[in-house]
């Protein structure tokens, strides 16, 4: 009897071309139906100094957070909760005021998010942020 013996040499091939196209259309798939959701952040606004020097303001409110997260309100030491009080008070002895935020680089985003909050809710429209000079 004789055995007859496949060749182990023989190539078999794979064709890719039905999962690439499964693969494309997968893509498109979920391309269509992705819905893009717009993140909501907080809008500063930074003044424009074109000429270099900074701009005459007339009696600013200033509110600093320095480096250890102390909130300094018109150079003394308040809480954090009585932030909007606070503005509320030097509003109504000068309301048109400006409310300026000085904050520390390494201060933490959330307290001065939660400052911003509480000045917004005191009545106040615009709100500067800088960073607070060394």
């Amino acid at each position: 009897m004789r055995r007859f013996r496949k060749k182990q040499n023989q190539e078999s091939d794979v064709d890719m071309t039905p999962m690439l196209d499964v693969v494309f259309i997968l893509l498109i798939f979920f391309i269509v139906t992705t819905s893009f959701i717009k993140e909501s952040g907080i809008n500063l606004h930074r003044p424009d100094n074109k000429e270099g020097r900074p701009p005459t303001i007339d009696s600013p409110i200033v509110i600093r957070i320095n480096e250890l997260e102390d909130i300094l309100f018109a150079g003394r030491l308040i809480l954090q909760d009585s932030v909007q009080s606070n503005v509320e008070v030097a509003l109504s002895k000068n309301p048109k005021a400006i409310i300026m935020i000085q904050v520390a680089e390494t201060a933490d985003t959330g307290l001065l998010v939660d400052v911003v909050d509480q000045v917004k809710r005191a009545g106040v429209v615009q709100v500067t942020v800088s960073n607070l000079a060394s």
